[in-house]
C-alpha cells in the first residue's frame, strides 16, 4: 500500500472509531507497527489526528464535560510536565506577585520554585500545603472545593482576587484551540482562571502538547491573552496567534 493510501486509510479509521491503537491499525492494515507510528506522527504533525501514546484519536473529538481526577492527570506527560515547570520556575523574581492555577503541570512547577522573596497565591489546596512545606509566603483564595481538581472555585474565590494585582500567573489547561482558545470542562474553574488572568500582568498557560486541538465545555481566554509555555507545538498555526516557547524542542 503507497503511504498516501495508507494516510487515507487511517484517517478513515480514526475518525470512524474516534480512537484507535497502533496495534489495532497495524493488524487492519497489514503493516508494521513501526510504520504505523512514524504515519501518526505525520498525520499529527499536520493536524490531521492527535496523536497520543499507544494510538491516535480523532481532532473532531471534544473533550465535553469529562476530566479524569488529579491523581490520573498527574502522571501523564510526566517528563514534558516536569521541563515545562522547569522553564517556569525561573520566571519568578524576587519582586513578583505570582498566582499559581490549580492543576497538575502547575502543581509540578511548585517543585522547582527556588525564590522564596516572591509572594504566591493559589486556588490549590496540594499547591498551598507544597508551598509552605517549602517556606514560602503563601496566601491561598477561599470559596467551595472542587474535589475531583483540588481546586478552590466559586463566587467567593472570585471574589478573593478582587484588588489583587499579578505580576505573573501560571495557569493550567485542559484544551488549546485556534477558535476556542483555552478551555476547561468546569464552568465554575472557568471563571476563576479568567478572572485570575484578568488580573495579572503576564500570564502564562502550562499545556503539554496533547492540550492543543482540543476543546471543552467553557472557555476561559483567547489565546492571545497568555503566553504558552509547552513541549513542542504540533501545529505551526498556533504560533501565529501567541507567544509560545518550546522547551523540549
Amino acid at each position: 500500500m503507497l503511504t498516501q493510501e495508507r494516510y487515507q486509510s487511517i484517517l478513515s479509521i480514526i475518525n470512524d472509531k474516534n480512537a484507535v491503537t497502533v496495534a489495532e491499525l497495524a493488524l487492519m492494515l497489514d503493516t508494521s507497527e513501526s510504520t504505523i507510528r512514524r504515519d501518526l506522527t505525520a498525520l499529527d504533525e499536520l493536524g490531521k489526528i492527535k496523536k497520543v501514546f499507544g494510538g491516535a484519536t480523532s481532532i473532531t473529538q471534544s473533550g465535553g464535560m469529562y476530566e479524569d481526577n488529579v491523581h490520573t492527570r498527574e502522571h501523564l506527560m510526566y517528563d514534558e510536565k516536569t521541563e515545562i515547570a522547569k522553564y517556569c520556575a525561573g520566571l519568578i523574581n524576587n519582586t513578583d506577585f505570582v498566582y499559581i492555577d490549580a492543576g497538575t503541570t502547575t502543581s509540578r512547577l511548585i517543585d522547582f520554585i527556588e525564590n522564596d522573596k516572591a509572594t504566591y497565591v493559589t486556588n490549590g489546596i496540594t499547591h498551598a500545603r507544597k508551598m509552605i512545606q517549602k517556606g514560602l509566603s503563601t496566601y491561598m483564595l477561599g470559596g467551595k472545593i472542587k474535589p475531583l481538581t483540588e481546586a478552590v472555585v466559586g463566587a467567593e474565590s472570585i471574589l478573593s482576587l478582587k484588588g489583587l494585582n499579578f505580576s505573573k500567573a501560571f495557569m493550567g489547561t485542559n484544551g488549546i484551540d485556534l477558535s476556542a482558545g483555552y478551555t476547561t470542562p468546569d464552568l465554575e474553574e472557568a471563571r476563576i482562571k479568567e478572572a485570575a488572568i484578568n488580573t495579572s500582568y503576564m500570564a502564562f498557560i502550562l499545556a503539554d502538547r496533547t492540550k492543543f486541538r482540543r476543546v471543552f465545555s467553557v472557555s476561559f481566554a483567547q489565546l492571545k491573552q497568555c503566553c504558552i509555555i509547552t513541549d513542542h507545538v504540533p501545529d505551526n498555526r498556533f504560533s501565529n496567534e501567541t507567544i509560545i516557547k518550546e522547551v523540549m524542542k
